[in-house]
């Protein structure tokens, strides 16, 4: 028997106003999942209008009151970690090890708001007028429209609305179609569990038809006063246009080409293992996974022959064993489409080292590819899938030319030996993030999390995740009365 889930709003379950429903389905099983409310543009408004209503009263909620809901959030998210296992591996495909880490961070993005939330920054300023005191002050920006993704559901879906609660905004959250549960209200039900007061953070899920509607009223609703989307770059520039249509600031966490360096210093058997963990965790549906594998010609057959016999060991099942490393995609739709990259590839002169093939369902083999040629979806595509190419190199301008060649720049490994060559390198690739000596899959809530290009614009993460759902004001106080000139 199926989960049935309604709307969360104004702190309670409510149905959708049309009494309307759609599926989750669990990618493993092809099997429905649960039934969650399907809203529609009547819901979003009523959330919003819950949401600016509760804005006041919790902007001005003491500091340390609002710090103890998010670390009594951060220790039950910790405390509830088998059920989001559980949750995770049903609606997802999310394996252990993954859904381990989801927990873990999500739980530290909640600590570090907590922390954000008791120092504040601000500046005095100089003042033109005789014993006047000039401040720049932070202060929140009203109601945020939150948007959050699948393939991350717990991380994603705290990061979304953590910072800008902690900066005292109330927030209207959609989650992904693809995991209603994890990445919305699981989520609020943790902050419910915390004391969150009613009205502050509501979900609204809908059916997959209306995604397209429910966004843009919740964008255009003028209550709102700022956006945050992680998702596919496509829907990131709807989103993103969107908000410029409605004069609204937005923050945009996009797709990746994520690329791992490997330079001719390098440890080949600890770039072996680093490249694995950042091509095949969570099936490669990570924005920061690295399909990219750019390897001095001095180590490539070294490194081939090490990392092609390490793929082709890991196990590939179902999300709930144990033993299991590379799950399920999302869909059988999604495994598909990775099989006609992969295909296209092979057609067009790649050469297959290890998987490819036809799918199973919604699993597709860990797969390894050399010799990609530019004309292949999969040379300037995002892979979004357990797959990888080995491209060689002769010097640091042929591997830094070749990192850069995408219109994204979200994150990058350059993994070596020597800190101050790796740093040379690092600096010249147009990329948010790099990772000097490891490989591209990092997030910390303390550090500054975003790209440039196609992969979008903003911060999130520490006071940058702060700054980003705040506005700077500036107060000036009198201290002498001024003379004016009439």
């Amino acid at each position: 028997m199926s989960l049935h889930r309604a709307l969360h709003i104004d702190g309670t379950e409510v149905p959708a106003l049309s009494g309307r429903t759609t599926e989750d389905v669990s990618p493993y099983t092809g099997t429905v999942y649960a039934r969650v409310a399907a809203a529609g543009p009547e819901d979003v408004t009523a959330a919003v209008e819950v949401a600016e209503a509760a804005f006041p009263e919790w902007a001005a909620l003491e500091p340390f009151a609002r710090r103890r809901i998010f670390l009594d959030a951060a220790d039950l998210m910790e405390h509830r970690s088998e059920e989001a296992a559980e949750l995770m591996a049903a609606e997802v495909g999310g394996t252990r090890p993954w859904s381990r880490f989801n927990v873990s961070v999500a739980a530290d993005i909640l600590r570090e708001a907590a922390a954000a939330i008791t120092a504040p920054r601000g500046d005095v300023l100089a003042s033109q007028e005789r014993g006047a005191l000039g401040l720049a002050i932070r202060e929140p920006v009203g109601v945020v429209a939150a948007f959050s993704p699948w393939n991350a559901p717990l991380i994603l879906g705290v990061r979304a609305v953590a910072a800008a609660l902690a900066a005292g905004n109330t927030v209207v959250l959609k989650p992904s179609e693809d995991a209603p549960i994890a990445c919305g209200l699981f989520v609020a039900d943790i902050f419910k569990a915390a004391g969150l007061p009613d009205g502050v953070l509501n979900v609204v899920t809908n059916d997959r038809a209306d995604a397209a509607v429910i966004a843009e009223t919740l964008i255009a609703d003028p209550r709102v006063r700022a956006v945050n989307f992680t998702g596919s770059t496509g829907i990131g520039r709807v989103i993103g246009t969107l908000a410029a249509q409605h004069l609204k600031p937005a923050l945009l966490e996009l797709g990746g080409k994520n690329s791992v360096l490997v330079l001719n210093d390098a440890d080949v058997d600890h770039a072996v293992r680093a490249a694995a963990f950042s091509v095949f965790m969570n099936s490669g549906q990570i924005c920061m996974s690295a399909d990219r594998l750019l390897v001095h010609a001095d180590l490539v057959d070294e490194f081939t022959e090490k990392f092609v016999a390490r793929v082709a060991a890991l196990s590939c099942g179902a999300p709930t064993s144990q033993t299991t490393i590379v799950g399920p995609l999302i869909s059988a739709n999604e495994a598909n489409r990775v099989a006609r990259q992969v295909s296209d590839a092979v057609a067009k002169g790649a050469r297959l080292l290890t998987g490819g093939g036809q799918p199973d369902g919604a699993l597709y083999p860990p797969t390894v590819l050399s010799g990609l040629p530019k004309d292949a979806t999969l040379y300037h595509g995002e892979a979004f899938g357990p797959v990888v190419a080995i491209t060689p190199f002769t010097t640091d301008d042929e591997a830094i030319a070749l990192a850069n060649d995408t219109e994204h720049g979200l994150t990058c490994g350059v993994i070596t030996e020597n800190g101050t060559h790796g740093l040379r390198v690092a600096r010249r690739i147009r990329t948010g993030i790099v990772h000097v000596n490891d490989q591209s899959v990092g997030d910390e809530p303390q550090a500054p999390f975003g790209g440039f290009g196609s992969s979008g614009y903003g911060r999130f993460g520490g006071r940058w995740g702060i700054e980003a759902f705040s506005n700077t004001r500036w107060v000036t106080l009198a201290t002498e009365q001024a003379h004016y000139p009439f």
